[in-house]
């Protein structure tokens, strides 16, 4: 592979993040303005330690910087929940990011799986 944009993780999580922001745009209130923030925080992280894992360019970082940007998927799933429970978002777009969530996680799980086999 020659540049992160190759893989699926990447892919997946770079469509969450766009996502994550156009949703948080749309249905922005001053009240949920910093639950918003922490939101977009977490789906940044997400995409940025897929790329950052890649770039320093050993197995090692790169499966710990992919462990992090599960953390920060599985952060991002605790904070729809409670969006959706305070009815910060409408219900289609908190389905279609939870969707996307999983369709991130996938290939990062994927990804690190791989590299815990491969030798070191």
């Amino acid at each position: 592979m020659h540049s992160y944009k190759s893989l699926v993780a990447w892919r997946c999580a770079h469509r969450l993040c766009v996502d994550t922001y156009r949703a948080t745009d749309k249905a922005y209130h001053p009240k949920c303005r910093p639950l918003f923030d922490q939101i977009r925080r977490a789906a940044v992280s997400v995409v940025a330690h897929v790329v950052e894992g890649y770039a320093l360019g050993t197995k090692k970082q790169f499966r710990r910087h992919l462990r992090i940007a599960l953390a920060s998927a599985a952060e991002l799933e605790c904070l729809f929940e409670l969006i959706e429970e305070l009815g910060y978002m409408d219900r289609e777009a908190m389905d279609r990011l939870r969707r996307l969530v999983g369709k991130a996680v996938a290939p990062i799980v994927g990804l690190i799986r791989h590299l815990g086999r491969v030798t070191r």
